[in-house]
């Protein structure tokens, strides 16, 4: 097997997510997202995402990697390009905007050991999860999550069958939302014009604006 072609492969989202980047570009990668929502010891502390990359992707990315004994992509064969993905999504804050009302909300880098990759129907799904920074208390109002690259080179739509889930032991008393923002939030005032001409775009190539996810939690 070639190493020039393996390091290629290896290569292919470095060189996507740290090309050129334009706002309102078409897109180069087309992501289903899944995210679930972790609640432990009644605070929100971390969001586990699912990433379903498109052919394309799929294809570039496998290019030259080798297969293991029973002809398929497992997750040590997957490994290395798993965290060549997470490594290169840091510098992006991993495309999760966290706020709480107006305030923004930073995210941690993924445990090692704790993400993946895995082939699956042709195309390719990372498993990773990120920790809130400061864990938000279940009983804070106007806790929300979106998930979205707004220079919009990738394009992320939530997965039409359970897009969004609260971790198994989460308080009953807790639910999720899942709508357009209803308001400015403090991702697109950061943003500025290029999440309103984001969305537009997005219209334009037939992906849906991005979603505000937002946790509810109490009577």
């Amino acid at each position: 097997m070639s190493l020039f072609r393996n390091a290629c492969a290896l290569a292919v989202f470095i060189s996507l997510l740290l090309g050129v980047r334009p706002v309102v570009a078409h897109p180069h990668v087309m992501v289903t997202a899944a995210a679930t929502i972790n609640i432990e010891q009644g605070t929100i502390a971390s969001i586990s995402h699912v990433w379903t990359f498109d052919e394309f992707y799929t294809a570039q990315a496998l290019d030259g990697l080798p297969k293991n004994k029973d002809g398929l992509y497992g997750r040590e064969e997957l490994a290395e390009l798993a965290k060549v993905n997470v490594e290169g999504l840091r510098e992006f804050g991993y495309f999760t905007f966290a706020s709480l009302g107006k305030t923004e909300l930073k995210v941690g880098d993924p445990k090692p050991g704790t993400y993946w990759l895995e082939h699956s129907d042709g195309v390719l799904s990372l498993h990773f999860t990120v920790p809130l920074e400061k864990p938000v208390l279940i009983e804070a109002k106007d806790f929300a999550l979106v998930v979205t690259d707004p220079s919009y080179f990738i394009a992320f739509e939530l997965a039409n069958k359970n897009p969004v889930a609260l971790n198994e032991g989460a308080p009953k008393s807790c639910r999720i939302e899942v709508a357009a923002p209803k308001e400015e939030t403090p991702e697109e005032k950061k943003l500025g014009g290029a999440f309103a001409e984001q969305m537009s775009a997005s219209a334009m190539f037939g992906i849906g604006a991005p979603k505000q996810i937002v946790v509810h939690c109490g009577a």
